[in-house]
């Protein structure tokens, strides 16, 4: 565990602390993280984006379950807006590894909460939420998670509208962004089965799915906390969504189409294997007119142009870009 004295301040810390906007960033080596602190620190707010095990050098390392340490970083940042984005987001992973999932997934989120008094708090949850079964789903539409990261982010959402009823929570489906290494998102985790094009490879057909670029989730924060900060009623569950609707089969042929690639090898799988393992819903789609009616969604990037931008450094052959993007 982490303690208060432990925290390790960057040596830029002084400058990050203007009096002006304060954005304390969670989970911001995370494949949401890193775009929404991006989003924030480059349209002129003071922004920290914090981190655990891969926060040196460029992000304060803080341990999320120890409330000393939490309090010790928001008394000394004094941040404005909190963007909660830290979480176990792997579905599979939070069913085999409960426990530990439940202390990041929940108990981090009522630690947290319950140090955000007078700070507007953006909480970014999951379609998951929902079941899949009578899509799609509003705000005020009863929440019935399918499995155990459905149900650990219900619960945070409980845990922090509990301990921070000024707080708001957004809820986006699959994500997919500009990554460290492709298994990050479960949208580029396809790029190599995709760039191989050797070996028939089966992908899911079934389940229908929204991939939604970090990019614009984290223009919708942004926009979010700017309003926030000036309208104490833009609180309690928002939903954010890419619009494009496809199966996972689908995405890995747009991506394919995307890069001029072949896709003969890529076999749609219509039937969900015994043993597949955590239960997704069907078609959790999101509906979005809360965020706006008020103004503050955005347009979703193009599936197409927003993968080419993430996946053009793994691209094995870079002869291809005249053809990709010109």
């Amino acid at each position: 565990m982490l303690n208060a004295a432990q925290i390790c301040w960057d040596t830029d810390m002084e400058d990050v602390c203007s009096p002006d906007r304060r954005v304390l960033v969670t989970g911001a080596t995370g494949l949401l993280g890193r775009a929404v602190y991006k989003e924030f620190h480059k349209n002129g707010w003071a922004t920290l984006g914090c981190g655990y095990n891969r926060a040196r050098p460029r992000f304060l390392c803080c341990n999320l379950l120890d409330e000393d340490a939490v309090r010790a970083v928001i008394l000394r940042f004094q941040p404005h807006v909190i963007i909660h984005c830290a979480a176990e987001r792997r579905p599979d992973v939070v069913e085999h590894h409960t426990e530990a999932a439940l202390n990041l997934n929940v108990h981090a989120c009522a630690t947290l909460a319950k140090e955000a008094a007078g700070i507007y708090l953006i909480y970014i949850s999951t379609d998951y939420v929902f079941d899949g079964r009578n899509p799609p789903y509003g705000e005020n539409d009863t929440p019935n998670p399918l499995n155990m990261y459905g149900k650990s982010k219900l619960r945070g959402e409980e845990e922090i509208l509990r301990h921070c009823p000024g707080a708001a929570i957004l809820r986006v489906p699959i994500l997919y962004g500009e990554v460290e290494k492709v298994e990050e998102s479960a949208v580029t985790v396809l790029w190599d089965r995709i760039q191989d094009g050797m070996e028939s490879s089966t992908v899911d057909h079934c389940q229908q799915r929204f991939p939604t670029y970090t990019g614009d989730v984290a223009r919708v924060c942004r926009n979010m906390a700017e309003r926030g900060l000036q309208d104490s009623s833009l609180r309690g569950i928002f939903h954010y969504s890419g619009k494009e609707q496809m199966t996972k089969y689908e995405i890995a042929c747009a991506i394919a189409d995307a890069f001029n690639l072949h896709r003969s090898h890529l076999i749609p799988l219509t039937e969900q294997p015994a043993g597949a393992g955590a239960q997704r819903p069907q078609n959790a789609q999101l509906e979005c007119s809360r965020l706006e009616l008020l103004g503050l969604s955005v347009e979703p990037t193009p599936f197409k142009t927003a993968i080419r931008k993430c996946l053009w450094p793994f691209l094995y052959d870079k002869r291809w870009r005249q053809t990709v993007f010109h």
